[in-house]
């Protein structure tokens, strides 16, 4: 399994306050403890629930954005891979880890999307 991505100081401040990505998060940290196809199962149905729940939460300003939710629905699509792999009784050590590697995709996104914000009153500023 691919490990967390880190996110950086700036974003974990903002993302700290973000309810539904936080129960996300918490959710994700159960499925790197599945062990069987039975949790893996379950972990899987929780976090289809959470990615819901924060899809129809409320986003910070900084991260409503189409980067971040495209990254998103990617994430949800693999998720459901998942769980149809689960239910066909296929392998599922594949499509776990595309899912967690859109779920590193959306963290990174978040380091880009702090990373790479302008002043604006600079760019304005016509002195």
């Amino acid at each position: 399994m691919p490990p967390k991505l880190a996110i950086n100081p700036e974003a974990t401040k903002i993302v700290e306050t973000w309810k539904e990505f936080v129960v996300f998060a918490a959710s994700i940290d159960v499925l790197y403890k599945a062990t069987n196809n039975e949790d893996l199962s379950l972990a899987i149905d929780d976090l289809i629930e959470k990615e819901k729940q924060l899809a129809e939460g409320t986003y910070p300003e900084l991260f409503d954005v189409f980067q971040v939710k495209s990254r998103q629905r990617v994430l949800r699509t693999y998720l459901y891979k998942v769980k149809a792999s689960i239910l066909e009784n296929q392998e599922t050590t594949e499509p776990t880890v595309e899912m967690l590697e859109a779920y590193n995709a959306m963290r990174k996104q978040f380091n880009v999307i702090v990373n790479s914000q302008l002043d604006k009153e600079l760019i304005l500023d016509e002195k």
